[in-house]
């Protein structure tokens, strides 16, 4: 699998990861996912997930290429250390008031959910697609090659 299509693929998982969160919390539990300041409400449905995430892989993805681009040594490393920064950071808004324990617990799930995908599966290094050894048989005399050099003990 080419580095695009593994790195697609890890995006894609990235935005599926979190949804699934949106999904069980919401959904199957019933416990709406909302956020209120003051008088303003705001529902958290799977659009936002979906487009929140996206952003998230997108911006990961774009910002890996780019230290790998402009050839830094350790590209990888410096990325890890980046993302595991910006899940720091993403936890910030949760300490905050306007949402209930439920709202606040499904949303540190779904940045867990989304960093969990993204940070293994983009640092890995990519793995080319596995060739199958050649075979290698010796040719004999009956098509048209030299004799084939086999010692079976005889001298």
């Amino acid at each position: 699998m080419s580095a695009r299509r593994s790195r697609l693929a890890v995006a894609g998982l990235a935005v599926l990861a979190p949804v699934l969160v949106w999904l069980v919390a919401d959904p199957v539990l019933g416990h709406r996912l909302r956020i209120s300041n003051g008088e303003e409400k705001l529902d958290i449905g799977a659009v936002a997930v979906v487009l929140a995430a996206l952003l998230a892989a997108l911006a990961g993805w774009g910002l890996l290429a780019a230290l790998e681009r402009f050839g830094l040594r350790r590209a990888r490393a410096v990325w890890a250390g980046v993302a595991f920064a910006v899940l720091a950071l993403s936890f910030l808004p949760l300490a905050g008031d306007g949402m209930d324990g439920g709202t606040r617990a499904a949303l540190a799930l779904m940045h867990l959910a989304v960093a969990a995908v993204l940070i293994p599966g983009l640092r890995m290094k990519d793995v080319p697609a596995a060739t199958p050894p050649a075979l290698s048989v010796p040719q004999t005399e009956t098509d048209g090659g030299s004799p084939a050099r086999e010692s079976h003990g005889r001298g």
